[in-house]
């Protein structure tokens, strides 16, 4: 086969300066640093090659078989020719390699695409070669005069990093064998033996490819659609009610009332969702079933329902109105205030007290008394509670029960507001 000489040598412009920026981002360009930092016996050589990679200080490089190659600028100007020599693979190497590559379509794929998967690598180091360099394969040569890795070569292997993120062809090229001709040794081992009949040159052949190798080159598959629009409402889920009995244990009407919610509740999710992106928005906490049971009694179930959802959570009818008002204003954080009383304390306390000195002048101050994380006002039927999260929610006294009397507000001031307002112009 008719070699491509001038694929056994490529040149790379300079490289900008990499401010900020890491030298290498994909997996085998780690390798090739760590192989570098591994091999090389001064720490402070290394931050000197960083410092002159990251200043641009790395001109054209060269890549041969074995070898790449650039002058280096040192910090005191001076230009260094810097070379770092690396094993060619052997002709028997290769040809074991090639017959790995070629058996598993995936390799050849993931090449074509500028990527070197892990088990390419891996399935090369089972036949004995070693792609990606080790400790001490990374060798050396400066005009310097360096007998061990110095600020030029360290330099020329941090910019060289940048180059085998973009093209892992680089490297094949260093071990011995440029694109061009990797690639119609490749083709010629893929193509089947112009005498072996077509039904013996598939027999061997086995059905759909590797797991491994369809996940590995997932991503050069088409981008997936765009997505649907928000629908204007939920979805109405399918009627239960039929001739069919239904089995023991089971309602109907609270099947139907489930799923009903169910629809709603991912409705709501998606909207969240789709207005917010899916990475800025946190995935709630799973509900506890006495959460879940106020959350469905606030979805205005049937009467025979809401008695149920009442029983079963122990509330009772009062205590789930007022559980569903304090959700429709607060979900589960104003639930908790709802029902949990605890103790303010050390920093937190020194910073409610802070708040409820700075809400009113002086003289407009309200008298309250503190108990726990609930500060009643003095003679009236106002207080405010405390949340974990250091917001102020305002309660009212209702025939001889406390209820939620409105939203949170990081002022006490405005919550108490809240509080004090006639029914009639509060909004749950």
């Amino acid at each position: 086969m008719t070699r491509h000489e001038g694929d056994l040598e490529r040149t790379f412009a300079a490289l900008p300066p990499a401010h900020g920026k890491g030298f290498a981002q994909t997996w085998w360009g780690q390798a090739w640093l760590t192989a570098l930092e591994e091999t090389a016996l001064d720490n402070e050589q290394l931050k000197a090659g960083r410092r002159l990679a990251r200043a641009g200080a790395v001109g054209a490089v060269s890549v041969r078989p074995g070898r790449i190659t650039a002058v280096v600028q040192g910090r005191d100007r001076t230009a260094h020719r810097a070379d770092v020599l690396l094993e060619e693979l052997s002709a028997e190497q290769w040809d074991r390699f090639l017959d790995m590559t070629v058996a598993r379509a995936g390799h050849v794929a993931a090449l074509l695409d500028r990527d070197m998967p892990p088990h390419l690598v891996e399935d090369a180091a089972a036949t004995g070669i070693e792609l990606l360099p080790g400790m001490g394969d990374l060798e050396p040569e400066c005009g310097c005069g360096a007998w061990d890795h110095c600020g030029h070569t360290a330099a020329l292997c941090y910019q060289v990093a940048r180059l085998l993120d973009q093209d892992p062809f680089v490297l094949l090229l260093m071990r011995g064998r440029g694109e061009s001709d990797l690639l119609d040794d490749l083709q010629s081992r893929s193509a089947a033996p112009a005498d072996t009949p077509p039904e013996a040159s598939t027999a061997a052949e086995p059905e759909g490819v590797d797991a491994a190798e369809a996940y590995a080159t997932g991503d050069v598959l088409p981008p997936l659609p765009t997505l649907p629009e928000l629908p204007a409402e939920p979805g109405v889920p399918p009627s239960v009610d039929t001739e069919t009995p239904p089995a023991p244990g089971v309602d109907p009407a609270a099947l139907e009332f489930l799923a009903a919610r169910t629809a709603a509740e991912a409705h709501r999710l998606l909207a969240q969702v789709l207005r917010a992106g899916p990475e800025r928005h946190p995935v709630d906490e799973e509900l506890t079933p006495a959460e879940d049971a106020v959350r469905l009694a606030a979805g205005s179930p049937a009467e025979g329902l809401a008695e149920r959802l009442a029983d079963g959570s122990g509330r009772g009818r009062e205590g789930m109105a007022t559980a569903v008002r304090a959700w429709q204003l607060g979900g589960v954080a104003a639930l908790s205030v709802l029902d949990e009383e605890w103790i303010v304390q050390g920093e937190t306390l020194a910073r409610a007290r802070a708040a409820l000195e700075s809400a009113w002048d002086e003289d407009e101050r309200p008298s309250l008394r503190a108990k726990g994380n609930r500060w009643t006002v003095t003679g009236a039927p106002s207080q405010l509670r405390l949340g974990r999260d250091g917001r102020w929610w305002p309660y009212r006294k209702e025939r001889g029960r406390w209820v939620p009397a409105g939203g949170p507000a990081q002022d006490p001031a405005t919550a108490l507001a809240s509080a004090e307002l006639p029914s009639e112009e509060r909004t749950l």
